[in-house]
């Protein structure tokens, strides 16, 4: 295969993965919309409608590392595209589940289904990332989150004017579609030099998991930000609903935004300089949201910690990625299952400390965690992936 040949097929590679990461976005974020209608459709109270949720969230974690061990055995392509496309699928069976136990089980489904999905597309970008000798995690990930922005946004408008079925069935065929359109152009990863176990196993290399618990630090901020800064706002800050909402609003514009451009940040400083400075920014906006007395100021604050917490999660996930002697696939599935922990299971214990202590004080502790990823930076170097050579 010549050079120029080789440069064509990773650059459709990106933008085909970069697809993967939207529809995987735009699936979750379809999800959200459909929650309320869960309440008053199957009868269920807060309590259940929670349980439900967190069985969501155990299906995507124990999908997971399934996902890395599959890959392991069969590269990351053929795992996106065996995730994907039941993944694209998954929603409507959750919207026509007519019974608790019923919607446990979809939900369950859908969550392991997007979640084996995401390991795999981080793994194959990843192997974009090695063919091109250039960074595309973070702007990948700008894609899920642009994916995500979609459906939430469309999701309540279509469900109030068509019903939650409509909804669900429009989502699915856009998905299937935009899938369709970018399975085929994947790119394909090398079988790994060491081939780590062929039985189920967890890896021996203790670096994948301190790794891990960096983005395990990286992401509990994220996922605190997401389900209690309009609460903190309006409980603790005196902001009225309206207000408080805008926190994750911006909070996840900034993110978006600076995905986009932390390629180009990570390509010029290298992944450990640029975790060490975003960490600091993430904490300072942290910091600065916990101790401000005026809602606006800390909205402000938790604006400018997203532009830093932006990019740790991507570096992280190519350092997992790019780990010697293990497949990118078993490194990448150690490192989001433990980081998307942060995200799906911390937020309950947050919530548990702050109602005994407040959560200035706990948004405060969560700025030190992320003082410890900058201090343990230098564990990304991994990230500075050496060019892979064409095959």
């Amino acid at each position: 295969m010549d050079v120029s040949n080789a440069i064509s097929i990773a650059r459709r590679g990106r933008w085909a993965v970069a697809t993967m990461f939207f529809v995987n976005g735009f699936l979750t974020g379809s999800w959200a919309p459909q929650i309320p209608v869960f309440l008053t459709r199957l009868e269920i109270s807060e309590l259940t409608l929670g349980m439900l949720i967190l069985i969501f969230g155990l299906g995507a974690l124990i999908c997971m590392p399934i996902s890395g061990y599959l890959m392991s055995r069969h590269g990351s392509r053929r795992i996106v595209r065996g995730f994907g496309c039941f993944a694209v699928l998954a929603l409507l069976p959750v919207a026509l589940a007519p019974s608790t136990p019923l919607a446990a089980t979809a939900l369950f489904l859908f969550g392991g289904l997007v979640g084996g999905m995401d390991v795999a597309m981080n793994a194959n970008a990843v192997a974009v990332e090695r063919r091109l000798s250039k960074a595309v995690m973070s702007s990948s990930h700008g894609f899920w989150s642009l994916g995500g922005f979609a459906g939430g946004a469309m999701g309540g408008i279509i469900i109030q004017n068509f019903g939650h079925v409509a909804h669900a069935g429009l989502v699915t065929a856009i998905a299937v579609s935009l899938f369709a359109l970018g399975a085929r152009h994947l790119v394909t990863d090398p079988r790994p030099v060491v081939q780590e176990h062929r039985k189920f196993a967890l890896p021996r290399n203790g670096s994948i998991y301190l790794i891990g618990l960096l983005a395990l630090f990286c992401m509990i901020p994220e996922g605190a930000v997401l389900d209690w800064a309009a609460l903190y706002l309006k409980q603790e800050r005196g902001a009225d609903l309206a207000t408080a909402g805008f926190a994750f609003a911006l909070f996840s514009g900034a993110m978006a935004f600076m995905r986009f451009a932390g390629d180009g940040v990570r390509n010029r400083f290298g992944a450990v300089k640029t975790l060490r400075i975003c960490s600091l920014i993430a904490a300072a906006g942290m910091l600065v949201a916990a101790l401000a007395s005026e809602p606006w100021v800390a909205i402000a604050a938790f604006a400018f910690a997203g532009l830093g917490i932006a990019n740790m999660v991507p570096i992280a996930f190519s350092a997992g990625g790019n780990q010697p002697g293990m497949a990118a696939g078993t490194g990448m599935s150690v490192v989001t299952t433990m980081g998307y922990c942060g995200i799906l299971v911390a937020p309950s214990a947050i919530g548990f400390a702050a109602e005994h202590v407040g959560f200035s004080i706990v948004f405060a502790a969560l700025s030190g965690f992320l003082l410890i990823v900058g201090m343990l930076a230098n564990l990304a170097h991994a990230a500075d992936f050496v060019p892979q050579p064409a095959e």
